[in-house]
């Protein structure tokens, strides 16, 4: 259990980081999101083909099936990088996760798993965090553009991270899906001919080599152990290291309704996962 939530944990601080590090391309202006997105695919399809090969030899690319993990992350990876032109680190990663969160618990729902009431009630009050932040015309909202782009990487992080739940092997499942990906990110590359520095590439490399190609694999490694309501739970950390992280790297403090939302979520994070266990332990004993 310990290493699992060593993991666990290890894999929030990467998703955090890909926030952190995509947001410093785009807002420093090394880098278009067009252009980002597809050395941040191309990277990491390479990095993975390198580790399947040293481990199995070829990759399997062409297995049946393999159309949903692609595309689920063409989505992402897509969103994610045209979201963060506008957005900051922290609010566009609470958008992601918290759009994740609904996708997951749906998927939940579809395949037959049942979160109990904690967990229900922990998504619930989760959730209305991130409403009361994207609430429209508040002051201190996000405008709305970014964040529907960003909620549309959400639903494909989403349907990736249930696909992933049965893979049988995660190095080579994530490898196969970022190899597929990666030619459709380079068409949309060469149709909006964005631009990238030298510092940008660096930055695209290291998010998708590191944090998004590793990190995805380290994440389908540990997928199948847990249940879907606590993996889409868990990812609600994220928002709060990338806000962190943000103020820190970027000088992008957060602000009060970002820390308000933060507060909500990560209860409602606590009273779905602890509460959620008391009870599974309560009635097992």
């Amino acid at each position: 259990m310990a290493r699992l939530f060593l993991l666990t944990t290890l894999t929030m601080v990467a998703f955090a980081a890909n926030s952190i590090l995509n947001r410093a391309a785009l807002a420093g202006a090394e880098a278009g999101p067009a252009a980002f997105a597809a050395i941040r695919t191309l990277s990491g399809a390479i990095c993975l083909a390198i580790l399947v090969f040293a481990r199995h030899g070829k990759p399997k690319v062409l297995d049946g099936g393999r159309w949903l993990g692609t595309m689920s992350l063409t989505l992402y990876m897509v969103g994610f990088s045209f979201a963060y032109v506008a957005l900051e680190a922290g609010t566009g990663a609470l958008i992601l996760f918290g759009g994740t969160q609904v996708t997951m618990f749906a998927g939940a729902l579809f395949t037959g798993d049942r979160p109990n009431m904690a967990r229900w009630a922990g998504a619930v009050i989760a959730f209305c965090g991130l409403v009361w932040l994207l609430w429209p015309g508040a002051a201190g909202a996000p405008a709305a553009p970014p964040a529907i782009l960003m909620a549309v990487a959400a639903l494909g992080w989403g349907v990736y991270s249930l696909v992933g739940r049965s893979a049988a092997d995660p190095l080579q499942e994530t490898a196969a899906n970022f190899i597929c990906a990666a030619p459709i990110v380079l068409f949309l590359f060469a149709y909006f001919a964005d631009g990238i520095t030298g510092q940008g590439m660096v930055l695209a490399v290291a998010s998708g080599a590191i944090t998004s190609g590793l990190g995805y694999a380290l994440w389908y490694s540990v997928l199948p152990k847990l249940e879907t309501s606590v993996a889409a739970l868990s990812q609600l950390t994220v928002p709060i290291i990338a806000a962190f992280g943000g103020a820190v790297l970027l000088a992008e403090p957060p602000t009060t309704r970002l820390l308000i939302a933060t507060v909500i979520v990560l209860g409602g994070v606590a009273l779905g996962v602890i509460g959620g266990h008391r009870k599974i332990g309560s009635s097992a004993s």
